[in-house]
């Protein structure tokens, strides 16, 4: 059976890394989750006072970034590949609304983005990989076999994401979580390096009123349906 690459990218909080890593799993692929590279860049600066409020020192940063390391490694307990930053395991820190907060203006920057689309595509270079983000099928794999985008209105986006928070322990308010919705699509829609634009060969994809089972079935049919072609 043939390998193809399978590039799925959205809005934030559409249940796209949710989505692909059943997808990967069904099809025995791997699964890279980008945004949790791109929290995991965020965590960093966050710890090593690279924001100033709400101003990031992109100079600091820039300067940094060749001592960041990044790895995915599975986890047995959860039988999920976490994200490790410079040897630590982070996949709890950067689910935090503190990071979410953060994470945009971290991604509008190119030089950070330049690192990371490196190392997603020496990741993907042997196909047989389902990859989740924003510029996947724009930038990183333009030549993908399947390319969705996702999308849900940004209130039924902001509580699933509050109930993901509330049931992992945080504290925060519906309206926080909306606010940082609507936010990191307005600086993921206009920032200069890679904006997050439909692939003109996507499928466009909105599970606004869908469950999880339902948007697995219509994603594996149409990959199914290119690698039996």
């Amino acid at each position: 059976m043939k390998k193809i690459t399978i590039a799925i990218d959205g809005f934030s909080s559409t249940g796209k890394s949710t989505v692909a890593k059943k997808l990967a799993k069904a099809l025995g692929y791997i699964y890279v989750d980008t945004g949790a590279m791109y929290r995991a860049v965020t965590l960093f600066a966050l710890e090593n006072g690279f924001f100033k409020e709400d101003v990031l020192d992109k100079s600091a940063l820039i300067k940094s970034l060749v001592t960041i390391q990044l790895q995915f490694k599975f986890n047995e307990e959860t039988q999920q590949s976490d994200i490790h930053l410079n040897g630590k395991n982070v996949e709890k820190e950067i689910r935090t609304l503190r990071v979410s907060n953060k994470v945009s203006p971290v991604a509008t920057v190119p030089e950070v983005r330049e690192k990371l689309v490196a190392m997603q595509q020496q990741m993907g270079k042997d196909k047989g990989v389902v990859m989740d983000g924003r510029d996947i099928g724009t930038v990183v794999f333009p030549e993908a076999e399947l390319k969705l985008f996702m999308t849900a209105s940004p209130e039924k986006r902001a509580s699933r994401r509050y109930k993901e928070l509330l049931d992992r322990g945080d504290v925060v308010t519906y309206e926080e979580v909306l606010k940082n919705v609507q936010e990191r699509d307005r600086i993921d829609s206009t920032r200069e390096t890679s904006p997050l634009i439909q692939a003109v060969d996507a499928i466009p994809f909105d599970n606004s009123d869908m469950g999880l089972e339902e948007q697995f079935e219509r994603i594996h049919q149409f990959a199914l349906r290119i690698i039996n072609q």
